[in-house]
């Protein structure tokens, strides 16, 4: 930040992702495998930029070396803050041995001190995740209580689910859904700035290649050839809906 700065650059931010972590029951082996869950997706990342300090928990995965001069660094004050929000996660106690416990298609280890859990009553994208449009105002309010006058305005850089088809009206219903959520959230005094939905056009995921289709464009991947799926033309329409 401090080279942009002296280069002359302005409106300078970062964006991570983040969501809720939800505790799979109110036992102790589950909330606190929760909250260590939580720590690493959110609390390590955000809490350096935004506190100057690693989060209390970290223990033995940080190095022993002094972090004084990093952190006075990584914690340089920032004009936006930039969230990547695709859904909640339910996390408890490792299962028990001899099962494996699955997350987004991954069999994770089982030496983990967590376990994934499926979150149930809720519509599910393409992708399997769940769609909670209220866990993208709850994740606002948590970052407002822990960072307070430290947190930045902030810009919710990614948002969107993955859908086949060019009718897509589950995923016009999924944005809907979460650009409702979001006003509710400015109404309550949330102070975000931009909201970019992902994606423009279907992309390459990094971790599943072409099979995830999250556009509003649909590509065909054999011959490049670009179609605007009815999301794309809901939204155009809702955008200049709301143009003053």
């Amino acid at each position: 930040v401090r080279a942009l700065r002296a280069a002359g650059a302005r409106d300078i931010g970062i964006a991570n992702s983040h969501g809720p972590t939800w505790p799979a029951s109110g036992a102790e082996d589950d909330t606190a495998a929760a909250d260590f869950y939580d720590l690493l997706l959110n609390r390590l990342f955000a809490d350096p930029l935004l506190l100057g300090a690693y989060p209390e928990g970290i223990g033995e995965l940080m190095p022993s070396r002094d972090l004084a001069a990093d952190l006075k660094v990584i914690s340089e004050p920032l004009d936006w803050y930039g969230i990547n929000f695709y859904q909640p996660t339910k996390v408890g106690a490792p299962l028990p041995e001899g099962t494996a416990a699955e997350f987004a298609g991954v069999t994770l280890p089982p030496e983990l001190p967590f376990s994934p859990r499926p979150i149930d009553g809720y519509p599910v994208t393409a992708f399997g995740w769940p769609v909670v449009p209220d866990a993208l105002p709850e994740l606002l309010a948590v970052f407002r209580d822990r960072y307070g006058d430290r947190l930045p305005p902030l810009v919710i850089t990614e948002n969107g689910c993955s859908y086949d088809g060019l009718d897509d009206q589950d995923r016009i219903a999924y944005l809907d859904g979460h650009l409702r959520a979001l006003h509710g959230a400015l109404e309550s005094g949330a102070d975000v700035r931009g909201y970019f939905v992902w994606s423009l056009i279907d992309n390459f995921e990094w971790a599943e290649g072409y099979r995830q289709r999250f556009g509003l464009v649909h590509v065909d991947h054999a011959t490049q050839v670009r179609t605007p799926k009815a999301s794309y033309h809901w939204l155009r329409e809702t955008l200049r809906a709301r143009r003053p």
